[in-house]
């Protein structure tokens, strides 16, 4: 079934992508691992918090996030649901009516579509409708975007979906500091918070030091991060695009191009303000997502530099990198080439940069 063979891709992710004298010597912790610690934490520290979706339970999850959850905290914390998103999705949001803090998993979010009603129009809409009454704290979290050989309608990223509606908060969590940190912060905030994972990472192993670790460590929402330092172009990602954007400053910097990289992990607050800051020191921006160009993350980056003075410190238009505007090909070779990768990006900055 292809539920079953989504549940097998993430497995042959088993790379690491730090290997810096420094990362070596820090401990090693998988996306896998830092959303299970996560989890972990706020089902301890608060009575409130459970966990709810296809085979989260007895199976310890399809990609293996919830090992363990079940066997230590029992039937009525973590809940295996029958193959329902409409029903489950439902289900949690009125739980959270209710006053508790549900964590709604769905196996891919190609499958929330299946529950969106529950997601805009209950979950993102009724603490305005309720005049501030009613909190909806719920998460729905799952992985998102390209995977590997699952075609069309399991390839998608709804990153521009999610963040196109009032009331949602939309987190893309890159390396494993980002998806411990920012779905802790997303359990504890008081409104429905989407955390968009990406099943390609979570075997990825990053160094992290015991801050990462702590109990209380939060990565806060609407905030993001600029992972390399440069002076000559701006490139700004999120999820997975990130690993594209730093392997192409790494190819840049053999040219004596220092490019700045950006992570985003927030798309719902989008922090442009650090997106303004480093244009005014490079001047230059090109923005870098799996997802389709037309109104996506980057294009909504682009409608933001045209409304600022920050506008005006641009010496060159702003250049996307997007997936190819065609549903996802299920061929492996097309597949490839329907997703920006190091290679289109850094001819994108020799382009803007006027290089050859």
């Amino acid at each position: 079934m292809l539920r079953s063979r989504l549940s097998k891709v993430a497995c042959a992710a088993q790379r690491a992508f730090s290997t810096s004298p420094k990362a070596l010597a820090a401990k090693q912790m998988t996306v896998r691992d830092g959303l299970n610690s996560a989890l972990d934490d706020e089902l301890a520290r608060d009575d409130r918090v459970f966990l709810l979706g296809e085979e989260v339970a007895q199976y310890d999850g399809a990609y293996k996030v919830s090992r363990g959850l079940w066997k230590k905290y029992g039937d009525k914390r973590i809940i295996d649901t029958p193959i329902t998103e409409m029903g489950f999705a439902g289900i949690a949001v009125g739980a959270a009516m209710a006053g508790l803090r549900p964590i709604c998993e769905f196996m891919t979010f190609n499958f929330s579509m299946q529950a969106i009603d529950h997601v805009i129009n209950s979950a993102a809409k009724t603490f305005y409708m309720s005049a501030g009454a009613v909190n909806v704290p719920i998460v729905f979290r799952g992985p998102n975007g390209a995977s590997a050989g699952v075609a069309a309608q399991h390839s998608q990223c709804f990153a521009a979906w999610y963040a196109h509606c009032p009331g949602l908060k939309v987190v893309s969590p890159y390396d494993t500091e980002d998806a411990r940190g920012l779905l802790k912060s997303a359990i504890r905030d008081p409104d429905p918070v989407v955390v968009l994972e990406n099943e390609l990472m979570y075997g990825v192993a990053f160094p992290v030091d015991e801050t990462v670790t702590d109990v209380d460590f939060l990565v806060p929402l609407g905030k993001a991060k600029i992972m390399r330092p440069g002076k000559d172009i701006t490139i700004v990602a999120h999820s997975k695009a990130v690993e594209t954007a730093l392997l192409s400053a790494a190819e840049l910097a053999k040219k004596g191009i220092e490019a700045e990289v950006i992570n985003l992990r927030s798309i719902r607050p989008l922090d442009m303000q650090t997106i303004f800051t480093s244009v005014r020191k490079t001047h230059h921006l090109i923005t870098v997502e799996n997802g389709w160009p037309q109104h996506g993350v980057g294009a909504e980056i682009c409608a933001r530099f045209m409304e600022d003075p920050a506008f005006f410190e641009l010496d060159a238009p702003v250049w996307r990198c997007c997936g190819v505007d065609v549903p996802m090909p299920y061929a492996k070779t097309l597949e490839l080439n329907a997703l920006p990768r190091e290679p289109d990006v850094t001819a994108a900055a020799l382009k803007v940069l006027g290089k050859k």
